[in-house]
């Protein structure tokens, strides 16, 4: 048990990422299933009754049990990769990337003790304070009504989408990126230069 555990906690290499998107795309258009985890919003409204009152939601929200039950994998994986099958050392970062973090005020963990460095402590220090509220109010808004704007969240356009050779998942995306580009080298380091 503990070489399985070993094993899985090793780095490996991004292709076996790769594989496993192409072999579960693979089965959802065999199946004529879509991909996407924003979708999941829309189905937990239609089970809680939102049908009744708006037509958005008034769809048989049956036909997407599945897609629920990949987000609850997701969680429940995630919780097990995080507390049993994490590496003991912070996350390896570039030095590159390092130095770029640290011109915008963001320190890298170099030790256990200051973090594991998946969420930066300069910009999540205090989870009350007035800019992180703000970060997130405003933040979740613009994350939540994009995705419904543009008829699904990044991973539907882009995994899914992208794969059915759809142009206005290929338009989606390409926004998505510029709008992350935007944010990670001028709205982010603005802010935090400011704060």
């Amino acid at each position: 048990m503990n070489n399985i555990i070993e094993l899985i906690s090793q780095p490996w290499h991004w292709s076996i990422s790769g594989i496993m998107i192409v072999f579960v795309m693979f089965l959802l258009l065999w199946f004529g299933g879509e991909f996407g985890v924003s979708s999941n919003l829309r189905t937990i409204c239609a089970m809680s009754g939102a049908g009744n009152n708006c037509n958005f939601f008034d769809f048989n929200w049956k036909e997407q049990t599945w897609n629920l039950v990949f987000i609850m994998g997701a969680i429940v994986g995630g919780f097990i990769a995080m507390t049993i099958f994490s590496s003991p050392e912070p996350v390896q970062i570039s030095a590159a990337t390092q130095q770029h973090l640290q011109s915008i005020g963001i320190a890298t963990p170099q030790t256990l003790a200051e973090g594991n460095g998946y969420v930066p402590t300069e910009i999540f220090q205090s989870p009350f304070s007035v800019m992180n509220v703000l970060l997130l109010t405003i933040g979740g808004f613009l994350v939540g009504f994009g995705a419904r704007y543009a008829g699904g969240c990044t991973s539907g356009h882009a995994i899914s989408g992208l794969s059915n050779l759809q142009l206005p998942s290929l338009i989606a995306v390409v926004g998505f990126f510029i709008g992350g580009l935007v944010m990670a080298w001028g709205i982010l380091p603005m802010l935090l230069g400011s704060a």
